[in-house]
């Protein structure tokens, strides 16, 4: 179900039933009975900008599972298609994610979006994307130049507000394990673009 105020989702048509199959399957793989709450899937990373921005496409899905989960198959968890463009793509999730060292608040996962997807009870498998704060807070801990045009491109979509980055980001920093210093270094430049590219529109 769609929060208030949650934004609109642009993800190509094709990219999202990829995505949609991928989850599907791993729906399947929690087993027939119905988990007492929802498994969560929370999403991050470029499948999450996908779906804000549909302007980037990645062939990983980055996605922290709040369960142990187990397929007959790996290959289960890639699917071909092809985007509006007509290029043939792979996506498949990765199975190797790890948040560890990511700047991220700690009700980052809380306050994620519910995704609505084709084929996925969200009784059994709620999948969520990181809201596009915390995805730009998350963009933070490697800020290379995809990161930092990501956040360009969030902003410029309007879904980022330099303020209010700045005072989500400095709240993950208790919780953060890296160099401090190179972080806020970090911070400072994000803001920076956010309030560039929100005045370019």
């Amino acid at each position: 179900m769609k929060k208030p105020g949650s934004p609109p989702l642009r993800p190509d048509p094709g990219y999202r039933k990829a995505f949609a199959e991928i989850m599907a399957r791993i729906e399947k793989a929690l087993g027939p009975k119905r988990p007492a709450k929802p498994v969560v899937a929370c999403v991050a990373g470029g499948a999450a900008m996908q779906f804000y921005t549909g302007g980037r496409f990645t062939d990983d899905i980055d996605a922290k599972i709040m369960a142990r989960v187990i397929l007959d198959r790996p290959e289960a968890l890639q699917v071909a298609y092809r985007g509006e463009d007509g290029r043939a793509r792979l996506l498949y999730l990765d199975t190797q994610y790890n948040d560890s060292f990511t700047l991220l608040h700690q009700g980052a996962y809380d306050d994620a979006l519910p995704v609505p997807l084709e084929g996925v009870d969200p009784r059994r498998l709620e999948v969520r994307l990181l809201t596009p704060l915390d995805l730009a807070v998350s963009k933070l801990s490697r800020f290379s130049e995809q990161d930092q045009d990501d956040i360009r491109a969030l902003a410029r979509h309007g879904l980022l507000d330099a303020g209010a980055l700045r005072r989500r980001a400095e709240a993950a920093l208790p919780d953060y394990v890296g160099n401090m210093d190179r972080i806020k270094a970090s911070i400072e430049m994000a803001c920076r673009i956010v309030a560039g590219a929100s005045k370019r529109g």
